[in-house]
């Protein structure tokens, strides 16, 4: 009897060490360790973004994500994030010393991510952003799990930037959404060429077109009207997180190219100043871009691209109201 229980625990002993053989051959970091991507039953509803000080949440409410309860999201952004979520794959290990050189010696705090299907948190890892690789990041699926460089196979970007707490990131790339009827006055000034630059104002209705606050005469009134709608959907290509800051102010320490200040019949005001964008070519020599300007409004401190083919409808000058012009 003694003889049979000790052959039935030895089996028993055999395929449990088959099984986890067959475990580590599949997952050869540990399945706990690796278990990155997010796959919901039927979908994912809400994902949590923390970092030390900052917090993210974006929620599916009736099919539109929000962002932190209430703001309208970036579809895009969501969609990225989403992709990323339920595809992610452990790349490659990362060694003890490439983590401490590159994250502990560099303080990098995570970005803790959950994911959640309705109430229930069916993801959760940290995200360490660095730039020691080409996918942005370092993650662990817990704070003592060991590390890896994870990326999303087919996709050869910094996945890293889908996991930013930067609110501006997740909102949409409006500039101006305003109709008509919104709008109170526009003031375009040109500052190398002030004879091009013009004010229009809406008085209920009755427009003026001024230069330099002296009313003009001999206008078209249809090209002023139709101007205005041209604010109805302005957007820009993307936000300038990367710029440094030595860049950041050596473009705001020098002359815009433009600027357009919009004042809304709430009183708002919207200062947009755009600068041309110099790109230094080999050999040190400075071109400008032809397609896209560097942009700022004055409420946000942070500066976007924005192209030409976009802001195109709203670069008019004085002229151009004019009739016979």
């Amino acid at each position: 009897m003694k003889k049979k229980v000790a052959i039935f625990i030895l089996v028993l002993v055999s395929l449990i060490l088959l099984v986890m053989y067959i475990s580590r051959q599949r997952f050869p970091f540990g399945e706990k360790n690796t278990s990155f991507a997010t796959i919901p039953d039927k979908g994912i509803t809400r994902i949590e973004l923390q970092g030390s000080t900052e917090k993210i949440v974006l929620e599916n409410k009736d099919g539109d994500w929000v962002l932190n309860g209430s703001k309208e999201t970036r579809k895009t952004s969501v969609l990225f994030l989403l992709k990323v979520l339920t595809g992610i794959k452990v790349k490659s290990p990362v060694s003890t010393e490439l983590f401490n050189s590159e994250i502990k010696e560099k303080k990098i705090d995570p970005v803790r991510v959950r994911v959640f299907e309705n109430r229930k948190i069916i993801g959760s890892f940290h995200v360490y952003k660095t730039r020691s690789n080409i996918y942005g990041n370092i993650m662990k699926v817990r704070e003592n799990s060991k590390p890896f460089i994870v990326n999303l196979p087919g996709y050869e970007g910094d996945i890293g930037s889908a996991f930013t707490l930067n609110k501006l990131f997740w909102q949409p790339h409006t500039v101006f959404n305003l109709l008509p009827s919104e709008i109170f006055s526009v003031d375009f000034c040109y500052t190398n060429d002030r004879e091009s630059s013009f004010s229009i104002i809406n008085n209920s209705g009755k427009f003026t077109l001024h230069d330099s606050g002296t009313k003009i005469t001999g206008w078209d009134t249809l090209k002023v009207i139709r101007y205005l709608t041209y604010f109805t959907h302005v957007s820009f290509e993307s936000w300038a997180f990367d710029m440094s800051v030595d860049e950041k102010e050596k473009i705001s320490n020098s002359a815009p190219a433009f600027t357009i200040t919009v004042v809304t019949t709430r009183k708002d005001t919207i200062r947009l100043s755009l600068w041309e964008r110099h790109i230094i070519e080999k050999g040190g020599e400075k071109t400008y871009d032809s397609d896209r300007l560097w942009a700022k409004n004055e409420s946000i401190n942070e500066f976007f691209i924005i192209r030409y083919l976009d802001l195109d409808p709203l670069i008019k000058r004085r002229s151009y109201f004019l009739s016979g012009l």
